[in-house]
C-alpha cells in the first residue's frame, strides 16, 4: 500500500484522467490524494515578489501534501509544446522555499500523464526533463491519451506498479 499524490495542472480532461487512474490505484489498495494546482492561485514567481512576500498563502499546505506522498503522478496538458504555466509556477515557488531547493523533489518517484489535443509527447518530455533535473526518479513509461485514444488499462497498471515497486 502506497500513499500517492495526483497533481493536476488543469481541471479539465487531465483531472478526469487522474480520477480514472485513481479508481485503479484504489482497487490495488493504494491511497490517493488529489492536488489541483489551479486551486492555489499563486502569483507569478519573481525574485522581487519572493522577497516582498514573506509568507505565500497555501505554499506550506501544498508542500505538506506533496511531502507525505510516497510517489506523485503528474497530469498536465500540452501547452505550447511544454507544460502549463501553473505547473512551472508551482515548481518555482516550491523550489525557492527553504535552503535546499531539491529537498522536496530528491529521490521522489514521479509518473507522468497527459490528455492532450495533440500528440502529448512534448509535455511528457518537458516534464521528464524538469522533474529529473530536480532529482526525482521519473518512471520510464508514461500515460498519453486524447479523445481518440483512451487510457490503456495495462499501461495504468504498469505505471502504478512501477510507482509503488510492486
Amino acid at each position: 500500500m502506497a500513499s500517492l499524490v495526483f497533481i493536476h495542472a488543469s481541471d479539465g480532461n487531465n483531472a478526469l484522467l487522474a480520477k480514472e487512474v485513481e479508481t485503479r490505484a484504489v482497487e490495488m489498495g493504494h491511497e490517493v490524494e488529489h492536488v489541483s494546482l489551479n486551486a492555489f492561485d499563486f502569483p507569478v514567481y519573481t525574485v522581487a515578489r519572493e522577497q516582498s512576500t514573506p509568507v505565500l498563502e497555501g505554499l506550506d499546505e501544498l508542500k505538506t501534501i506533496l511531502d507525505k506522498g510516497d510517489a506523485w503522478f503528474v497530469f498536465a496538458p500540452e501547452y505550447n509544446g511544454s507544460y502549463p504555466p501553473v505547473l512551472n509556477n508551482a515548481i518555482a515557488w516550491l523550489s525557492r522555499d527553504g535552503d535546499d531547493f531539491r529537498r522536496l523533489f530528491r529521490d521522489r518517484t514521479v509518473a507522468l500523464g497527459t490528455h492532450s489535443g495533440g500528440g502529448g509527447q512534448h509535455v511528457i518530455m518537458a516534464m521528464r526533463m524538469q522533474f529529473s533535473f530536480l532529482g526525482c526518479v521519473v518512471i520510464g513509461r508514461s500515460l498519453v491519451t486524447n479523445r481518440k485514444k483512451p487510457a490503456n488499462p495495462e499501461s495504468i497498471d504498469a505505471i502504478l506498479n512501477a510507482m509503488t515497486k510492486r
